[in-house]
């Protein structure tokens, strides 16, 4: 009888290439583009005011911001070639790090629109520049580690904040500025923020699947409804914005290049690719991949690229935003292409000024309610990832305190940035800023500077080689010292070598691991096919040297010519219900009857289930040859055997 299971390659979609149906992807899109439109236009808006323009430019900027925005976000997300984009729902917006240099660019090259022609050439240098040093950048991975994203998530998260609860008391604000009291605009404000917040954590406790990941887009209409009944959300702007608006490139003329001007914007961009890591790492922890140096170089070649097109197109340099990783997180829709549907939406917005009016009506503390449930979901990220790390090593725990120490104090006293010298206001200016370079600079400090020598490898000629020389390895040299990890492809090893440089034996590890379990269903079924069926490992004289190796030690000696036999007829029909041979990770075998019990219930396990039992089994092994050829791979039984040491 044919086999009427499905094809493994017809069950598998990876969550983050799912394409929703059209009406999800839009409505998930469009939630994305509330969340992140506040923060989208305020750069301009400070740029405008900073700079002294008038209205009309400043809706010109405001609509150009947009278009930039949707063609950014689509070149991240959706990828453009196989080097541009990371291809993870990641949103991309203005870089609040470039507001205070920009403003000073644009003063010093002569204010008003006189100064955008300086401003926009820096932009466009920093761009290209940026994009030519990605992959570059990208190999600085090593200083990355979970203590340090971590904290910069943790920063982050907790920073942003800040954002949130400006807009919640923007009424109390605005009402003490023109000496008004302002406690009846700051408790409204506070009633539509808790609102908009109460909307959103009752839909996600009481409703599930797509109802719970439009919870914030509900909780944004749900606001703003009460507000327009109330009186408090006016839609008059609609009606006085044009009804097309197209932005065109040079349109305040051709770009002027200033030294100095361009040495700011540098500045600018390698703070910036800290914090496209960062995003880049939360999205990975949200959607359960693992980051690679591959993933940094493309968002990195895309931040630049997509900074470059700012300055042509009359905006701003671009970063992930930070705003949208935490949708990700609250809603756990993981689809890249709901980020690139939003990048259309945020096309269509730039070009059409009455349909961003809509969005621009919606009440700050409405918009600052729902940010605050957001924001908070990235610093929950950061809490999770340094839940890894071992804060019983006191360097880890310093670098944590201090990040986000100085990140908060930064934040909470925003006016130190005007006490310090020009050059330092642009660490002084942003909680993410100091708070990402303290503690990627305490890290070095910490574990790479006079560091310990790494735990060594062996080699195939017995040479002991440490993880720095494993780290230095061309592909070619790596493939051939890992080789007998695997059985019969090099493609899992010339994938965890492209990982390189690895901080810990754990790292290289997880790289083999990771290669195996992210491959394509066809890779996977190759690897699998290298393999000697249990049923000659155990019975013939068929397996190959390694595997023989393998159950050199393995007791399984009560195998009689009943077992035997009964192995035979298990490998059969396995054989005739996958097509593949069955493989066990013999080691961990106590008995002929565990091996043969385990098998048989195999056998009725569907075409998914054993796909992923019979990887398991693959990594079992490769794991056990992988101890046999490193020293200290498993570094956190070792610690704990030296801990037990110290108690004799």
């Amino acid at each position: 009888m044919a086999n009427s299971q499905p094809k493994m390659s017809t069950i598998h979609i990876d969550p983050v290439n799912a394409v929703p149906s059209f009406p999800k992807l839009t409505i998930l899109g469009f939630q994305h583009v509330l969340a992140f439109y506040a923060g989208a236009v305020v750069v301009p808006l400070v740029i405008a005011t900073g700079l002294g323009l008038d209205s009309a430019t400043t809706v010109h900027l405001i609509n150009a911001d947009l278009f930039t925005c949707g063609i950014a976000s689509i070149i991240q997300s959706a990828g453009l070639g196989p080097k541009i984009g990371v291809r993870l729902p990641l949103l991309q917006g203005v870089t609040f790090t470039a507001v205070s240099p920009l403003i000073a660019v644009g003063l010093a090259a002569g204010g008003g629109t006189q100064g955008l022609a300086t401003m926009y050439g820096s932009i466009i240098v920093a761009g290209i520049a940026t994009f030519l040093a990605a992959p570059f950048f990208a190999k600085l991975l090593r200083f990355f580690p979970p203590v340090v994203t971590g904290a910069l998530l943790t920063v982050m998260g907790t920073t942003l904040l800040s954002v949130a609860a400006n807009d919640i008391v923007a009424w109390g604000s605005a009402a003490a500025k023109v000496g008004a009291d302002p406690i009846p605009g700051t408790l409204r404000g506070l009633a539509y923020a808790l609102g908009t917040l109460a909307v959103i954590v009752i839909i996600q406790r009481i409703f599930s699947g797509f109802m719970a990941t439009i919870a914030v887009l509900l909780g944004l209409v749900g606001g703003t409804l009460v507000a327009w009944l109330l009186g408090d959300a006016n839609f008059s702007a609609v009606g006085e914005a044009a009804p097309v608006g197209v932005t065109t490139p040079f349109f305040f003329g051709i770009p002027k290049f200033s030294v100095a001007a361009i040495i700011s914007m540098l500045i600018v961009m390698a703070i910036t690719a800290v914090e496209t890591t960062g995003d880049v790492f939360a999205t990975g922890e949200v959607v359960g991949k693992r980051i690679t140096p591959a993933h940094i170089a493309n968002a990195l070649r895309a931040d630049g690229l997509s900074t470059a097109l700012g300055g042509v197109l009359n905006s701003f340099p671009y970063t992930c935003f930070a705003q949208n990783v935490g949708l990700v997180r609250l809603t756990r829709v993981k689809s890249r292409w709901v980020v690139t549907a939003a990048g259309v939406i945020m096309i269509i917005l730039g070009v059409l000024p009455k349909a961003g009016a809509v969005v621009a009506s919606i009440p700050k503390p409405v918009i600052g309610g729902a940010s605050l449930a957001m924001f908070a979901a990235v610093a929950v990220v950061g809490i999770q990832t340094l839940s890894t790390v071992d804060m019983r090593d006191n360097r880890n725990s310093v670098i944590v305190s201090t990040s986000i120490g100085l990140g908060l104090l930064v934040t909470l006293k925003p006016d130190l940035a005007g006490y310090v010298p020009s050059w330092a206001q642009i660490l002084f200016g942003s909680g993410v800023t100091i708070g990402s370079i303290c503690a990627i600079i305490l890290n070095i400090i910490f574990f790479h500077i006079g560091r310990k020598p790494a735990p060594a490898v062996s080699m195939l000629d017995g040479r002991p080689l440490d993880l720095d020389a494993v780290n230095s390895l061309g592909e070619e040299k790596f493939v051939r010292v890992f080789e007998p990890m695997f059985s019969g492809v090099t493609w899992p090893l010339e994938r965890a070598w492209a990982r390189a440089p690895f901080a810990n034996v754990s790292e290289l590890r997880y790289a083999f691991q990771d290669a195996v379990a992210q491959a394509s269903p066809e890779e996977q079924e190759s690897l699998i096919a290298g393999y000697t069926d249990i049923v000659d490992l155990l019975l013939s004289d068929e397996a190959d040297e390694q595997a023989l190796v393998d159950t050199g030690s393995t007791l399984l000696g009560d195998f009689d010519p009943a077992k035997q036999e009964e192995l035979r007829v298990l490998g059969k029909a396995y054989r005739e219900r996958f097509n593949r041979p069955m493989i066990v990770c013999v080691s961990r075998i106590d008995s002929a009857d565990q091996l043969l019990a385990d098998g048989w219930r195999r056998v009725e396990s569907s075409d998914l289930r054993e796909m992923r039992v019979t990887l398991n089994e693959v990594i079992e092994i490769a794991d056990n040859r992988f101890e046999a050829m490193v020293a200290d791979a498993n570094p956190i039984h070792s610690a704990w055997m030296r801990s037990f040491d110290q108690l004799d």
